[in-house]
């Protein structure tokens, strides 16, 4: 059985991971696509990911997996030619966990490790696409007509993926008693939410090249960081409150001086309180 990158210690933490190894899920994530067409991107998966490791509960990978991927607990759907929502065979469920879980350990790292700066080494950073840029960056001649389709916003697509997670286990993220956390996660979340929106500013600046073309608003760069900095704060709260703890209610005691409840007709401390 595949171990849960929540249980993975921090000794066994691996490196970050090449950009093959991100080409490689992407592949095997198309591969899923032609069985099951809502398959997601990565972007959203990464998102998902990271709300499941702010998430309060650790959700094991045997409940989370049939959410994202529409993909029940392991065997339970792998055939000899695959089927819809299915791992090709074993070997292909194992290297996307295996991936999978470098990239949780290496997320779940970054998070837990104090920062002043989103321009820190080691800092969280979501594999995110500024599609709108590199459709911008081509050739005109070589720009695909997309008619009236309007292109992800950056950051969209993982916001997404977070709030679909967060809306998955609504329970896990039901605001807590202590009314300051309660706000401190609102407003979290509201950050995250936030960027699920289209970017509707002018392009002004380009993410990931000073030269290249604008492709976003600087609002919407200030709100990624916003966003960044909630996935930070999500994981504290929640760290410092731990899990849900169930209210484990008694059934009502009658007095010993009530009727006893089994009908003899005698007080309790003389019948079954006796």
């Amino acid at each position: 059985m595949t171990q849960d990158p929540a249980l993975t210690p921090a000794a066994s933490v691996p490196a970050p991971l090449a950009p093959e190894a991100f080409d490689e899920i992407d592949a095997i994530l198309d591969d899923l696509r032609s069985r099951y067409d809502e398959t997601p991107q990565w972007e959203f998966c990464e998102g998902f990911m990271a709300a499941l490791i702010c998430c309060r509960r650790a959700i094991p990978v045997e409940e989370y997996l049939d959410v994202l991927l529409a993909i029940a607990p392991e065997g339970e759907r792998i055939t000899s030619d695959g089927g819809e929502g299915a791992f090709a065979d074993a070997a292909q469920r194992e290297r996307f966990l295996h991936i999978w879980n470098q990239r949780w350990a290496e997320v779940a790292k970054a998070l837990d490790t104090p920062v002043q700066s989103l321009d820190e080494e080691g800092v969280y950073q979501p594999e995110v696409m500024d599609v709108r840029g590199a459709i911008t960056a081509l050739p005109e001649a070589e720009r695909p007509d997309l008619g009236d389709e309007v292109l992800p916003a950056f950051g969209q697509v993982w916001a997404l993926g977070f709030m679909y997670a967060v809306e998955a286990w609504p329970e896990e993220w039901a605001p807590p008693r202590d009314k300051d956390a309660a706000k401190w996660l609102d407003a979290s979340l509201q950050a995250i939410v936030a960027m699920t929106e289209d970017d509707t500013g002018e392009p002004e600046v380009s993410p990931f090249d000073d030269e290249g073309a604008p492709s976003m608003s600087v609002a919407r760069l200030n709100a990624f960081a916003d966003a960044v900095w909630a996935v930070y704060d999500l994981r504290e709260i929640w760290r410092g409150i731990g899990p849900r703890v169930e209210t484990v209610r008694r059934a009502d005691t009658p007095g010993r001086n009530d009727l006893c409840f089994c009908g003899s007709g005698k007080k309790f401390k003389k019948c079954h309180g006796a």
